[in-house]
């Protein structure tokens, strides 16, 4: 009788625990709340024992000088021997004189000591305060140091720098288990990001190779002169489209990469990059009727050329392509100020509303056209361009023009 094999156990699912084991006796462990405990303890301690010990020591020298006898018997006569007592034990007096006089003159050079007393002690108080202040600022310091470590880890890795690790050293406290848990955070983001990045190429990869395919084989029977009138606009009309899917392949790639910071940066003078960028669309300008004019300055960053020049490719082509029939003009300036690159590309063209321009920036956003069905791109030159401006540590702003068109402002630093 064959036997029917068990059922496959299904593998328990993965758990992520950051926490640590504790041990036998997690009280005695060195908390953050046990450091400061003693620290700030021991500090108070060490300031109320030297605060008494300095009252003491003044308190000591107010009674020597409180219970010296203000006045001497020389020859029989009374002889003054305190500044205190000058006014009240002058001339000959009564018995009863005398010793009221005494007892008054006694209660004043009292007076006077304690008096000395507070002010020597709110001096102490005083220094002591300075010190304790700026003993407590050195502690603070040295007890959050993690905590700006930490920060100064966070803040490189929000610009997509995610090899950077915190690797605390130091107690097993709070601080340390937070810092091991960001930096298991950042191990399971880094492998995410890796392999959406190997995905995005990979996929690139296999879309590229049958639109080749298909490009060259359309290009090879529109080379055929014996074919017919019909099929040769099938085939114009099919290679349009293929180069349009291509287009779109090569700008969700771009659109991609450039959400990552740029790490290796070279000196890009971002004058000769938007003259490049001219120089490429000056046919397609000249064609529409449209003049491309301005200065530019020279304003060198530190950046990527190839993905700056695609910034200044996008804003150009899209000023010259969405720009009136007739007079247009595009103006593309450069300048450096305030310890900024700006590159200004400003154009004639339809009236945009304020309240339409953030869409502007959107993947496959047009003003008032559809998604898709348009000849003029694939809707993502904004996008890319806003993307990559974010990379390189800058930002893109879309106005619209008095009259109609855009001015679009890109501010890099230097």
């Amino acid at each position: 009788m064959p036997v029917t094999p068990a059922p496959p156990v299904a593998p328990p699912k993965p758990t992520w625990d950051p926490g640590q084991p504790e041990g036998p006796f997690p009280w005695l462990r060195p908390t953050i709340r046990i450091r400061l405990t003693l620290l700030y303890g021991g500090m108070f301690l060490i300031a109320g024992i030297l605060l008494l010990s300095i009252i003491y020591l003044l308190a000591a020298q107010a009674l020597r000088q409180g219970n010296a006898l203000p006045f001497q018997i020389v020859g029989g006569q009374v002889k003054v021997s305190s500044t205190n007592c000058s006014g009240v034990m002058g001339g000959p007096l009564e018995p009863e004189q005398f010793n009221a006089a005494v007892n008054k003159c006694v209660l004043e050079q009292r007076r006077h000591a304690l008096d000395d007393l507070l002010s020597r002690s709110l001096m102490a108080l005083l220094g002591l305060s300075i010190i304790a202040f700026a003993f407590g600022y050195a502690m603070a310091g040295r007890v959050l140091s993690p905590l700006g470590k930490i920060t100064r880890t966070a803040r490189r890795v929000v610009g997509s720098d995610l090899t950077r690790r915190i690797e605390l050293d130091g107690p097993d406290d709070e601080l340390k288990e937070l810092a091991d848990t960001f930096d298991e955070m950042l191990d399971r983001l880094e492998r995410a990001f890796t392999a959406q990045q190997r995905f995005v190429a990979n996929a690139s990869h296999e879309l590229r190779t049958p639109l080749a395919i298909n490009r060259t084989l359309l290009e090879v029977h529109l080379s055929d002169p014996g074919a017919p009138v019909e099929l040769q606009q099938l085939g114009k009309t099919l290679l349009a489209t293929n180069e349009r899917s291509e287009q779109l392949v090569e700008g969700l790639l771009l659109l991609a990469r450039s959400e990552n910071q740029i790490v290796e940066r070279k000196p890009v003078d971002l004058a000769e990059v938007a003259s490049r960028a001219v120089d490429q669309v000056r046919g397609e300008a000249e064609a529409k009727g449209v003049e491309i004019r301005g200065e530019r300055a020279p304003a060198v960053v530190q950046g990527n050329g190839v993905l700056l020049e695609r910034i200044a490719l996008n804003l150009v082509q899209n000023a010259v392509r969405y720009n009136v029939p007739e007079d247009g003009w595009v103006e593309v300036v450069t300048e450096a100020q305030h310890d900024q690159a700006v590159l200004l590309v400003s154009n004639t063209g339809p009236v945009v509303p304020a309240y339409e321009v953030d869409n502007l920036f959107e993947p496959f956003r047009r003003l008032r056209t559809e998604r898709t069905g348009s000849d003029k791109g694939v809707g993502l030159g904004l996008s890319i361009a806003r993307s990559v401006a974010r990379a390189h540590g800058g930002r893109i702003q879309a106005m619209p023009r008095e009259g109609g068109g855009l001015v679009m402002r890109v501010t890099l630093p230097l």
